[in-house]
């Protein structure tokens, strides 16, 4: 049965977990996900396993699939929090602990995680404070026994046990108090254990195959003894003065109070997240500002109230609202990545209110915090968007003119580069306006720059293809870049449009007769050359693989009479004459 194999994959997974094989183990996690990946237990398991690798971002994402299979397994928030404990990000971790102790208040691993991205949140660099020693002297080991001593043994799946027996409770505390009893109490191996629990604890990844699920469903929460929950720092209250005392419970029920206040402002967020989805976004936003109040260091809360005013189309608000998140993240340390986010919908938001350089501003500021493709992609979009609406508000008719006359008085006083500019510009202001690009064609000719020239005379053509004058400016050119059999084609285009024009005329005339004069009077070596160069015409190659255009010239080449017959079709007139004025067909 695929379960039984599943789960004979998930055995074989542990076992190699608690042999240290960490690699074997994924591969046999991704093996029974590949066979039942509808079991929530298998992507937690691998996710304990990619963070014993090292993997955070792997375990990251396998502890979100687990959610997503199963919202009401206690330990998929243990591992997503421990995962983004990995990573640093301090608020999204202590965010996950807090969602899962909301329906888990007792669940020990979530009490001690919580506890252990607190405290490295407030010291990110480690620096240990050591326990008071009674006797003078350190103690190379006190450092063992500091503040982060009960979660490290709460997340470990042989001593957590230990911590629900009052006996052992009292020889740890004897243990931080004085580090100096360890070696009056190694005759207990669970002392022992303890010893090589915090010699070998690297932190939030520190599990054993004894640690993976084995349940397929939550397992029922057991009774939990009621103790005192460890804190961050031994409370040596028989030490204090009167005064010292009060200060310390103040601070204490400060403590509390701040904690209760991040509960109450993750439920609010939650609240605030349902109301969203259901599109009932004044409460949402209510909801988001009770979170905010509650707790005014995380910058999520507003980011998600930034995303209920875009949505209502209310940018000026969102983008305020923006700023003011990516202010608070930097002030408390929240993700690259999130301040990302945060100025990408800002982005979003001048897009909306088409102030693109406003839009490409926070894009760059958004890559500076974190580099993302999709954002990138937005970036060059908006840069896009901009040229072209700085193209169109460039434009106005009269400067056009403006500029067109003074290319005008440049081009008769043969200042050709000056001339050149001019109509530059003049086609800027205009750029569907086909004479201007037709006195740039005839400028640009003027510095022998033919390509450009005729680039500029095919777009006067499209945009008035009625335009005369452009088909003998083109055909002009055209003869200068040895292309008789287009020009010829140019000319006679210009004078089915009008059979007067002079300038056609003349055209045709003597692209005609250079066509005839080449072929009497050229050399073999000039012939070779004008034929190699009508050859590499994309217009060329297509007549000649025309497969009828191809008889017809295997007929004229066995019959010369034959081309009298073929001349006398227009179609295939018209393609002959083409083949003559390209030098690709020779005649006489």
């Amino acid at each position: 049965m695929p379960d039984n194999t599943a789960e004979e994959f998930k055995a074989q997974g542990n076992a190699a977990l608690g042999a240290g094989r960490i690699s074997e183990a994924i591969e046999h996690y991704s093996a029974a996900i590949r066979t039942d990946g509808a079991n929530h237990v298998y992507y937690s398991n691998r996710s304990a396993a990619y963070l014993k690798q090292g993997n955070a971002a792997k375990a990251l994402e396998d502890a979100d699939s687990c959610l997503g299979l199963n919202p009401g397994f206690a330990k998929g928030y243990s591992r997503r929090g421990a995962a983004l404990h990995a990573l640093k990000r301090y608020n999204d971790s202590v965010s996950a602990f807090e969602e899962g102790l909301l329906q888990f208040p007792s669940d020990a691993g979530l009490t001690a995680g919580l506890t252990s991205v607190k405290k490295e949140k407030e010291n990110p660099y480690g620096i240990n404070r050591p326990s008071a020693a009674p006797s003078g002297g350190s103690n190379p080991m006190a450092g063992l026994f500091g503040p982060d001593m009960m979660a490290k043994l709460a997340l470990d799946p042989k001593t957590r046990p230990y911590l629900n027996d009052p006996e052992f409770m009292t020889k740890i505390q004897t243990l931080q108090r004085d580090p100096n009893q360890l070696t009056t109490m190694l005759g207990d191996p669970r002392i022992m254990e303890v010893f090589q629990v915090m010699i070998g604890a690297s932190g939030m990844d520190m599990r054993s195959s004894e640690d993976m699920d084995t349940e397929d469903e939550p397992p029922v929460a057991t009774p939990v003894p009621t103790k005192k929950e460890p804190e961050p720092e031994p409370e040596p209250e028989e030490d204090m003065t009167p005064e010292e005392k009060e200060i310390y419970q103040e601070k204490k029920a400060q403590e509390k109070k701040i904690n209760e206040q991040k509960r109450a402002s993750v439920e609010a967020k939650v609240k605030g997240n349902e109301l969203y989805k259901a599109k009932q976004f004044e409460d949402a936003l209510a909801a988001y500002d009770e979170a905010i109040a509650l707790d005014p260091t995380n910058m999520t809360f507003l980011s998600n109230k930034a995303a209920v005013y875009f949505t209502t189309k209310q940018y000026d608000e969102c983008i305020a609202v923006c700023a003011q998140a990516v202010e608070v993240g930097k002030e408390n340390r929240a993700p690259f990545e999130d301040r990302a986010k945060a100025l990408t919908r800002s982005a979003k938001a001048h897009q909306k209110k088409k102030d693109l350089a406003g839009a490409i501003e926070m894009c760059q500021q958004a890559q500076l915090e974190s580099y993302d493709k999709a954002t990138e992609r937005l970036l060059k979009t908006l840069e896009l968007e901009k040229r072209k609406s700085d193209n169109i508000a460039y434009q106005d008719d009269d400067l056009a003119e403006a500029a067109k006359q003074r290319g005008n008085t440049h081009f008769r006083n043969k200042v050709w580069g000056d001339a050149v500019k001019e109509y530059e510009e003049a086609v800027k202001r205009a750029p569907k306006n086909a004479p201007i690009r037709n006195n740039l064609s005839a400028a640009l000719c003027k510095v022998m720059d033919f390509n450009g020239a005729k680039r500029e005379i095919e777009k006067a053509l499209d945009l008035d293809p009625k335009y005369v004058k452009a088909w003998a400016r083109k055909g002009d050119i055209e003869v200068l870049m040895k292309e008789n059999h287009k020009a010829m084609d140019s000319y006679r285009k210009g004078l089915e449009l009008d059979p007067t024009n002079a300038t056609c005329k003349e055209g045709l005339r003597k692209v005609t007769a250079m066509v005839n004069y080449g072929q009497a009077n050229m050399t073999e070596e000039e012939k070779k050359e004008r034929a190699e160069h009508g050859l590499a015409d994309p217009e060329i190659q297509a007549i000649l693989q025309d497969p009828v255009m191809r008889q017809v010239l295997n007929d004229m080449s066995e019959n010369p009479s034959a081309g009298q017959k073929a001349m006398s079709d227009p179609g295939m007139r018209a393609k002959l004459e083409k083949l003559i004025a390209a030098g690709v067909l020779q005649t006489g």
